[in-house]
Order: structure tokens, then sequence, then C-alpha cells
């Protein structure tokens, strides 16, 4: 079923969440961030509710407890958003890791994809000691070849970011939705 816009905000039926994936760096929590402010609609980033649930960072998450720990908390997360409606939701880089997150995602909503290079990537990235999964350029450029082709499985849109500010691919992906009737 299509869903158009309302007066002022979309109407929402379903969970109809907007679902965004990429690689790490890619701009997820910025662009749902933007989306939000300029739709008013919420946005809520999984990575953020794994730390709240598991009380530590990611690194340390992955450090103490294993990446399978805090997989299984971020397919928890995904999850718990089943009771709520229209969000903006900012996934993290491996999200698509495991396929019921796939299916979880595209049962509750919309899955864009921000579709950028490994370079445009590892340029955002500010701290890499955040990201324990990245690991060495080496690993990182192993890593994007493995997720990319899981990105654009799981994907109903792609938006390229390369060589755009987060606020341009703010901009194209809220145009993208609102003529889908998504925002």
């Amino acid at each position: 079923m299509r869903r158009g816009p309302a007066r002022n905000k979309a109407a929402h039926r379903g969970c109809d969440h907007v679902f965004f994936i990429g690689f790490l760096g890619a701009g997820k929590t910025t662009v749902a961030r933007n989306l939000g402010n300029m739709f008013h609609r919420r946005f809520i980033d999984v990575d953020h509710m794994v730390e709240r649930e598991l009380h530590a960072t990611v690194t340390r998450i992955f450090a103490t407890k294993g990446e399978e720990a805090f997989r299984d908390a971020e397919t928890r997360a995904l999850e718990s958003l089943r009771e709520r409606r229209g969000m903006l939701v900012s996934c993290g880089g491996g999200v698509i890791e495991r396929p019921e997150n796939m299916r979880i995602m595209r049962e509750m909503g919309h899955v864009v994809f921000l579709d950028g290079t490994l370079e445009d990537s590892l340029r955002q990235i500010r701290r890499p000691d955040k990201r324990p999964d990245l690991g060495d350029r080496e690993h990182a450029r192993a890593l994007y070849a493995h997720r990319r082709p899981l990105y654009e499985k799981a994907c109903d849109y792609r938006v390229k970011i390369s060589g755009k500010s987060f606020e341009q691919v703010a901009y194209e992906v809220g145009e993208l939705l609102w003529e889908r009737g998504l925002l």
C-alpha cells in the first residue's frame, strides 16, 4: 500500500520506518538526524540503543563481550522498534551481516543505502579507534568488499554520496523519500 504525504506530516501505517545502511563513515546518523530535523520526524541510532542496553561503548562491547554479543543486542534493538512508528533509523555498518536483520528491516519499513566508496568512508572517520570492526586499511578494504553486496541486496533505495556534503545527501534522500510518500 502506498502512503502519501498529509498536510504537514506523512500518514504512517504499520511501523513504516526508514532504515539507513552503508559502510562505516557513510553519514547514516548525520543524514537521519538532518532529515528528522527537516521533516519533524524522530530519529534513532541503533548503535546507541545497543550501548544503552549493554552499558558500554561499541568499542568496549567488542573488546569485552565480542562482536557476537554486539550483533545479538543489535538484533534485539531492531526488534524493539516494532512498537514504534515512523522513525528514521541509523544502523551500524555491520547490521547487514545477519540476514535476520535485513528481514526485520524490510518487514518494518524501507531501507536506504548511502552508497559511497571506501575512500569516502575513510575520509569521514575521525576516530578509527572507535570503529572496532574497521581494523587497518587492508582489513577495511576486505570488509568493504564483503559488505557492499549485502547493502545492495538489502536496500530499497540507493543514494550516491561521493563528492557530496551530508547536507546535500540529506536533501537528496529527503526529496526521494518525500516523492514516494515516505516522509
